[in-house]
């Protein structure tokens, strides 16, 4: 979908002259592509920025133009299995240096949901250590016991056994009832190969089957709670964003219900077989080969290193 134009080699120098950030509005070179600079960018990073330890072509080099450029960055996931602490980390040994501050993902909107709306609740959340470190460190209150229990968090937890699904449906059939709630809806997490793994769908699935409820929120992309909360951390109203992800159903989704601009990049689930019959509302507003195929090639000739060769 895209053609060779001029970018910033992936191993190029890291220590630039200082840029002058240039107008708002470039012209581009091919049809299809994004045809201005944006404010802020929001990224996903499962198949977005990386697929399992590598990161993905050109992701490096467009974070690092970004940067040059002195554009707002963030970056949003719904993997509850990590702390925006871990993604940093993960993000800086990958090559993409981060701060925790430049991470959002549903540990964090999780526990500032609850924080704000919840703060007396007694949950029992269904996840891995990530989550319940940051539900304690935030002084909410956890139990096993289905008696207590006011609200049930299902999330990404690959220690999911028949224990924990009937500590959930006791607290919500036998002593409730007791909220529904989870972290995210994927159905899988994607891995190199085209492998995967169940995800939090398949928790509040296996939830909702015995009990009979319905989950009454979720904190992850594509709700508007994780969206506000995105904004909120970029100072930045949605129209000044560009939101880039390899979902349509959490990541464009997202974007479309607050009237931003999307990017989807075909490094991830979405296949271009898959947009073949995908209604004109549901789309994104760009569909990219490659995430650095976001910036404008006009852009990428005014940034130090640029180089026609390089892709």
């Amino acid at each position: 979908m895209t053609t060779t134009r001029p970018r910033i080699g992936d191993q190029h120098e890291r220590t630039r002259s200082p840029v002058t950030t240039p107008t708002e509005s470039y012209p581009v070179s091919a049809p299809g592509l994004p045809d201005r600079l944006a404010a802020g960018y929001i990224f996903d990073l499962d198949g977005t920025i990386y697929l399992g330890e590598d990161l993905l072509p050109g992701a490096r080099r467009l974070i690092e133009a970004l940067l040059v450029l002195d554009r707002k960055i963030l970056f949003l996931s719904n993997n509850p299995t990590r702390s925006p602490a871990d993604y940093a980390a993960k993000l800086t040994r990958l090559g993409i240096p981060a701060t925790p501050a430049r991470v959002l993902n549903t540990v964090a909107t999780m526990t500032s949901w609850l924080v704000r709306h919840h703060p007396q609740a007694t949950v029992f959340p269904i996840g891995e250590a990530p989550l319940t470190r940051a539900l304690a460190t935030a002084g909410i209150r956890m139990s096993e016991d289905p008696s207590a229990i006011d609200i049930v968090i299902a999330s990404y937890d690959r220690g999911f056994d028949y224990r924990k699904l009937q500590i959930a449906f006791d607290a919500i059939r036998t002593h409730g009832p007791a909220r529904l709630v989870t972290t995210n809806p994927d159905r899988f997490c994607p891995l190199p190969g085209g492998r995967g793994e169940p995800d939090a769908a398949a928790i509040v699935g296996a939830i909702e089957g015995c009990t009979g409820v319905r989950c009454e929120q979720n904190t992850g992309k594509p709700d508007p709670f994780m969206l506000d909360a995105a904004l909120e951390r970029l100072g930045l109203p949605a129209s000044d964003c560009i939101m880039t992800g390899d979902r349509l159903t959490t990541d464009i989704r997202m974007a479309i219900d607050a009237g931003m601009s999307s990017a989807l990049v075909l490094t991830g689930e979405t296949t271009p077989e898959m947009l073949k019959t995908l209604p004109p509302a549901d789309g994104p507003t760009w569909v990219l080969d490659r995430i650095d195929d976001i910036l404008p090639w006009a852009v990428w000739s005014t940034l130090p290193g640029a180089d026609r060769a390089a892709r």
